[in-house]
């Protein structure tokens, strides 16, 4: 279990925790559930661009959650000071929501967490100077390596955060979350014709990894070489054919496709494609999606959810059954199940909401190479730019970074911007080879709900779609 001496420090240096666990006790009772949430964030952003260092950046911020469930009906209020008077204060704001309410039905966490990963303050051990000059050697090596390299541009990022949950039973859970990441993006150039490239990593571990030579050197390298395949492509075809998806980055598309209608509130609400469906073939047999934020060091990992829910590994769709769905507190006691982990929020500014960890298909019994060759006219998709998904009717369009043409069960020439139209469903039983490389991505999604942001980890094996829509110019 994470440690909480290191949170208490900073959390709880100008207010007494026992007082402020009783000021809890007292402002939830006779509500269904709640909690306070509290925070210490301190994050970092260094850009480059067009050879200089364009932004620098830090911040540092505190403060707290107070929130009361009664019913569906929720009451939050947030402070930027840790302080027992400003707790006090939130906790009377949030009782006009127990009017006319009776009963308590909060049930504490079934198990303890685990720790992911270090608690490390990433942000302290490499000097600002080295970040700086790191930014400078990644423009030079690019520049230098091909003459076409027109513009470099390089993002380096990190966080440390450190929140503690207290429930209305005084039950106290935490966690210390590092966030690192380097994205770097490069322009070629080649007479007229402009292309990019881009290639990022990152995850819960420390500066130390992605600063290492050989790792941003290949970082850069996979940049360069996507910009290049790119200044080398052709019209994308259109019409429906065959699509092989390569494995780790092209998950995004399982991700908004299918994992955003398996969130637990859009399918208590029924409006979700899945909405009712537990127990039914929703894909194609073979396929199993997975919900797992316990993973070491991964992105979307977390010891314990944003309500003090451990979190855990969760099975959505099992051999293409659907076996359940990611809750937060508040749907899973609405729908009578037991909570999975997956009440996450932007910052202690924000209420929860059902949010995906790590989500990712686990691997089949195909030789990736054969689902390539076995298509005769197609396209091999290698990576997303991202793509827009409606919840309801679970319709999504997402465009290509990286794509090519399938001919005769080999890969050619390189495309530029295939759009792949289809629905979540559809697709998913349009699936018929699933291949053994499962992978998760390096490290830089990011997901987008309720105008709030959450770092996430995508993931899946290649796999070959059956038939589907390509809007493309050829």
């Amino acid at each position: 279990m994470t440690d909480l001496t290191v949170a208490d420090n900073l959390l709880f240096n100008q207010m007494d925790k026992d007082r402020a666990k009783k000021t809890v006790q007292d402002a939830l009772a006779g509500c269904d559930d709640g909690e306070l949430f509290l925070e210490h964030c301190l994050s970092e952003r260094l850009t480059l661009d067009d050879g200089r260092i364009k932004t620098s950046s830090f911040d540092a911020t505190a403060g707290f959650g107070l929130r009361a469930i009664c019913g569906e009906t929720c009451a939050y209020a947030i402070s930027n000071e840790l302080t027992q008077n400003a707790l006090e204060h939130a906790a009377r704001s949030i009782a006009p929501v127990k009017a006319g309410w009776n009963g308590t039905l909060y049930s504490p966490a079934s198990a303890a967490p685990k720790k992911l990963y270090t608690d490390e303050n990433p942000l302290s051990p490499v000097p600002f100077e080295r970040k700086v000059a790191l930014m400078g050697e990644i423009d030079a090596y690019l520049r230098a390596k091909d003459a076409r390299v027109a513009q470099v541009s390089a993002a380096l990022s990190g966080e440390w955060q450190a929140v503690e949950i207290i429930r209305a039973d005084g039950g106290e859970s935490g966690d210390i979350r590092p966030l690192v990441n380097l994205m770097i993006s490069v322009v070629v150039k080649n007479g007229d014709r402009l292309e990019s490239g881009s290639f990022g990593l990152g995850g819960r571990y420390l500066y130390d990894r992605i600063i290492a030579e050989n790792v941003w050197k290949s970082a850069a390298d996979e940049a360069l070489r996507t910009a290049l395949v790119n200044l080398e492509s052709v019209p994308a075809p259109a019409g429906e054919m065959p699509v092989v998806l390569s494995s780790g980055w092209c998950g995004v598309l399982l991700h908004e496709a299918v994992g955003h209608g398996l969130e637990g509130d859009f399918n208590r609400k029924g409006s979700s494609v899945f909405s009712g469906k537990t127990g039914e073939q929703v894909t194609a047999k073979g396929i199993t999606i997975v919900d797992d934020g316990t993973l070491p060091d991964r992105r979307g990992s977390i010891a314990v959810d944003d309500e003090g829910t451990p979190s855990q590994r969760t099975v959505l769709v099992e051999d293409g059954i659907l076996k359940n769905y990611m809750l937060d507190r508040l749907n899973a006691r609405l729908t009578n199940r037991a909570p999975t982990g997956n009440g996450r929020r932007e910052s202690f500014a924000c209420a929860p909401q059902v949010r995906m960890t790590n989500t990712f298909m686990t691997a089949g019994d195909k030789d990736p190479d054969e689902l390539v060759a076995s298509v005769k006219k197609g396209v091999f998709a290698k990576s997303f730019h991202g793509g827009q998904v409606d919840i309801t009717s679970g319709k999504f369009v997402f465009t290509s970074a990286e794509a090519y043409l399938i001919e005769n069960g080999k890969i050619t020439a390189p495309i530029k911007d295939a759009t792949l139209i289809g629905s979540g469903i559809e697709v998913m039983n349009a699936i018929d080879m699933v291949a053994t490389d499962a992978c998760l991505d390096q490290g830089v999604g990011s997901c987008g709900k309720g105008g709030q942001t959450v770092p996430v980890g995508v993931g899946q094996p290649s796999v070959r779609i059956s038939k589907i829509t390509v809007g493309g110019n050829g």
